[in-house]
């Protein structure tokens, strides 16, 4: 059923974490050099790791509960992502290292809007077929 819209919200999430990073600069250093996700092992890990897993939701249709707990798990990652950007632009003091934050950072916090979209659709969803199954 990839005509579902939460089919639609979770492409979003995959197309957000998996293609933009790589382009849009996450921030800017006092040298003036753009920092972009492939800069930084780790955070193209986190990056890859959300977009494998929105994907996995993504093909895990027919089994909604599981669909269910694997964006929650995208959720956690991203949270997780995104407190790892904020530390890295709030904790250095002035201009140490981060000189203008960029577009990318906030990545995950549109990722998290559509996963809890997709998770809403997902429990409407399942609360549809178990009101189905009670009239049988």
């Amino acid at each position: 059923m990839i005509q579902r819209i939460q089919s639609v919200f979770l492409l979003i999430v995959a197309i957000l974490t998996g293609v933009l990073p790589f382009f849009l600069n996450l921030w800017v250093d006092i040298d003036g050099t753009e920092v972009f996700a492939n800069n930084d092992m780790i955070i193209s890990i986190a990056f890859y790791a959300g977009a494998v897993l929105a994907i996995w939701s993504l093909v895990s249709f027919k089994n909604r509960k599981n669909q269910f707990v694997v964006n929650r798990l995208n959720m956690i990652l991203n949270v997780i992502l995104l407190g790892f950007f904020v530390y890295r632009s709030l904790n250095l003091s002035g201009e140490a290292s981060v000189s203008e934050k960029g577009i990318g950072m906030l990545i995950p916090v549109f990722s998290i809007v559509f996963l809890a979209l997709a998770n809403r659709a997902i429990k409407k969803d399942e609360d549809l077929v178990k009101s189905v199954d009670r009239l049988r």
